[in-house]
């Protein structure tokens, strides 16, 4: 991780002042790196040793970067990992701008790497996530979004980047293309697990680890599987109550939406759906030789449900 690091420096520069200002505070604000961090593991489970896992990962990276950076500005949000978003502290303009100048850096690097094969899946995933967002921002206010429509989204706005560096991993190392679909399987998984994670930890997480405000989901009109839950079985009154607060960006009914959720066990189901994933995942890895790697993979499986952050 500290070489795809060194990439990601090289690859930020640009002679405008603003554009290094802007990827670098985004860049630097921290996160998990989990997404980098998985082509590495898949690589290195599969044998590789060679330098091009470090590009891929500083490509996946850079455009897990740009989304979140176009996020806050669809969002409206003002904190991102625990300090002000790079829309708060720039505006609107430079983060859009900048999440571009992420998104066209990403293809050069992608060049470099003179693979057909990585083109076309990264080109795929980053069209997938565009569609995501496009669905997302569809299902915004809309008191009727299904579990399948939900889960339709989480798998092209978040799994699919998750699939991507499962499948990078496998590539670059050459290994047979059912291993390959095997190891792009468990990205899927992993990454609707952490988003499931994430959507109870909007409700419930700590401020601090989190770094993001409690609710922010609901603020924004967001219909996320624990309201989509409480929803199918909640009473009346509590339908009522969580209908109003998605139509109108209830933050002054948080306290007693929470309460409806927790009574209708919203967050230990979504919590099971996890946990299904989690397993789903796992058992992708059935036909990985054992190395360190996978059972870093393993661990990740198990710490992508554990979380509280």
């Amino acid at each position: 991780m500290r070489a795809v690091d060194t990439v990601i420096r090289e690859c930020l520069h640009s002679d405008i002042v603003l554009i290094r200002q802007v990827a670098d505070y985004i860049i630097s604000s921290g996160g998990k790196r989990l997404r980098p961090a998985l082509v590495i593991l898949m690589a290195g489970a599969c044998g590789y040793r060679g330098a091009k896992q470090h590009q891929l990962a500083a490509i996946v990276e850079f455009i897990h970067t740009a989304t979140l950076l176009h996020d806050d500005v669809v969002d409206e949000s003002n904190m991102r990992r625990g300090r002000a978003s790079a829309n708060a502290t720039f505006g609107n303009p430079a983060s859009v701008l900048v999440g571009d100048f992420l998104y066209s850096r990403s293809f050069q690097m992608m060049v470099g790497v003179n693979s057909m094969r990585v083109m076309e899946v990264l080109s795929d995933a980053t069209n997938t996530i565009a569609e995501g967002e496009v669905m997302q921002l569809l299902n915004i206010h809309n008191v009727d979004v299904t579990e399948s429509d939900y889960l339709r989204v989480v798998r092209s706005k978040t799994a699919k980047l998750f699939e991507a560096a499962g499948r990078l991993g496998a590539i670059v190392s050459g290994v047979p293309s059912t291993l390959e679909d095997a190891l792009a399987a468990y990205g899927t998984h992993i990454g609707t697990a952490f988003q499931l994670v994430d959507d109870i930890l909007d409700y419930s997480g700590d401020v601090e680890q989190t770094g993001k405000n409690l609710g922010d989901d609901l603020a924004e009109g967001k219909v996320t599987l624990p309201l989509i839950h409480a929803m199918r079985h909640a009473t009346s009154s509590q339908k009522e109550l969580i209908r109003c607060a998605i139509l109108d960006k209830g933050v002054a009914d948080f306290e007693p939406v929470m309460s409806a959720m927790r009574e209708c066990g919203a967050f230990e189901y979504t919590r099971s759906q996890a946990d299904a994933e989690s397993r789903l995942a796992i058992n992708a890895l059935a036909s990985l030789r054992n190395s360190d790697y996978k059972i870093c993979l393993l661990e990740l499986a198990a710490f992508a449900v554990s979380r509280d952050y």
